[in-house]
């Protein structure tokens, strides 16, 4: 037998119901939710071979194969023919087994009778957690890492090929709003690490959080893309600008103020050179506006924004006081959130300002927390449908950081948040063990892909 963790190459056509594949092509390349699933169904095998592969990887250990054909293929040990006929699968959801990550190193399943180490059960299912934890964690940042190295590829190809920019921008958007419109919640992650440049960052961020909150307000797949797209274009026109005004700063002139507020001008006439959707160009251009109409450049007020720019207008408002240009004047997700509802409730519309609260939750993915029975946490996770009960690292020296305990603060009916925290404010060992977020970037996770973390 190989070990758990091993592979084999198969020819597309030789694959089988119940196998456990792995495919190595970016995750906007194939519609499924992860790149690695168990195949449940024939038409899961259709869209495989759709995608133009020749060969992937399966894990026998990790398939559920009837016993006849999986005795075959383990002694072929290498592909199975293609006309070796299917055999008959283990039952299994569609859905659960197509979004199934794959286990862990160090996860599976013990033998009857426990650990022969005698490592303590509580311990040894603390650590699977924590590596189910990660597993899942991995996959949303290799995600996110792919979307910012394409916003980064097709910004670059602006200037000189428009068209080609609008194209990867329009497939880029598709593949985020494919992935968001399966049904059931959507759980927002925070990542540990933040992918590529400050400006690609940013880009992906306000696009992401911006499409869930079109989601939430129910807007079809068409209006969806156009409100992504010009999310992801929404600076488009700094690429005009001089990098020393690119981002508004305190001690800007009034000559510097209105030469940075240009660049909305300039992101219009770069996306009419794209040849964007009315939608998506309306985006970029109010993308500064507020409800009360002291934005730029054209003051205007609610009634003369649709609901895609004002989204826009409010989110990447929330990124740049997370992630501003300065790293010491960030705000933590808690602080970032409670000034705009204090100050800037009159700057955004009613309905949207409560629903971003709603679905980001009091406590958003990044807060640092002290709990009700006074431990202190990380918020990592978000359910956009239960915003009050996160799911939170808690901080226990004692206990290594890759078994850190994952809380999923809706299991746990008697214990809450108390109260948020900046990060300076905790204790110093705390503070080493949560390592709180330079950068807080955000990717998400499908109700599937979320009941196995």
């Amino acid at each position: 037998m190989k070990n758990a963790g091993s592979t084999v190459p198969i020819d597309v056509d030789a694959l089988r119901i119940g196998m456990f594949i792995h495919l190595d092509v970016g995750w906007m390349s194939h519609p499924f939710p992860l790149s690695s699933f168990r195949i449940a169904t024939a038409q899961q095998i259709g869209i495989i071979r759709s995608l133009g592969i020749k060969q992937l990887r399966w894990s026998p250990e990790q398939s559920a194969l009837h016993d006849a054909e999986e005795q075959r293929l383990e002694a072929s040990d290498g592909p199975a023919s293609p006309a070796s006929p299917p055999g008959p699968a283990t039952p299994a959801s569609p859905t659960i087994a197509a979004a199934a990550p794959a286990a862990p190193p160090g996860s599976a399943a013990l033998p009857a009778g426990g650990d022969p180490s005698g490592e303590p059960a509580a311990r040894r299912e603390r650590r699977a957690a924590a590596l189910a934890y990660r597993a899942s964690l991995a996959v949303c940042e290799r995600q996110f890492a792919e979307a910012t190295r394409e916003c980064r590829q097709l910004t670059e190809m602006v200037s000189a090929q428009p068209q080609l920019a609008h194209e990867r921008a329009q497939s880029l958007t598709g593949a985020l709003v494919a992935k968001m419109l399966e049904p059931g919640d959507i759980c927002i992650r925070l990542l540990t690490e933040a992918a590529g440049d400050r400006a690609s960052a940013h880009a992906v961020n306000v696009t992401l959080i911006s499409l869930l909150m079109g989601r939430s307000f129910w807007l079809g797949e068409a209006d969806l893309r156009d409100l992504g797209v010009g999310a992801l274009l929404h600076d488009i026109g700094k690429l005009d600008l001089p990098a020393r005004v690119r981002h508004r700063e305190e001690h800007f002139s009034a000559s510097e103020a209105k030469f940075y507020e240009e660049h909305v001008t300039h992101g219009v006439a770069r996306a009419k050179k794209m040849g964007l959707s009315p939608g998506a160009t309306l985006v970029i251009a109010q993308h500064h506006e507020y409800a009360d109409s002291t934005g730029f450049p054209l003051r205007l007020g609610s009634e003369r924004m649709p609901p895609a720019s004002s989204i826009v207008a409010l989110v990447n408002r929330y990124d740049n006081l997370c992630n501003p240009q300065l790293p010491a004047k960030a705000l933590t997700p808690h602080e970032a959130l409670s000034l705009l509802f204090a100050q800037g409730k009159n700057k955004f519309d009613t309905a949207i300002l409560g629903a971003f609260i709603k679905m980001m939750g009091v406590y958003p993915p990044g807060s640092v927390v002290q709990l009700t029975d006074d431990r202190f946490a990380m918020v990592v996770g978000v359910n956009s449908s239960r915003p009050l009960k996160p799911r939170v690292a808690v901080a226990d020296t004692r206990v290594p950081i890759d078994e850190v305990l994952i809380l999923d603060l809706e299991k746990a009916p008697n214990l809450g948040i108390r109260r948020s925290l900046r990060p300076q404010a905790l204790p110093a060992d705390i503070q080493e063990y949560l390592s709180p977020r330079a950068r807080v970037s955000y990717f998400f996770e499908t109700h599937a892909e979320a009941e196995h973390t």
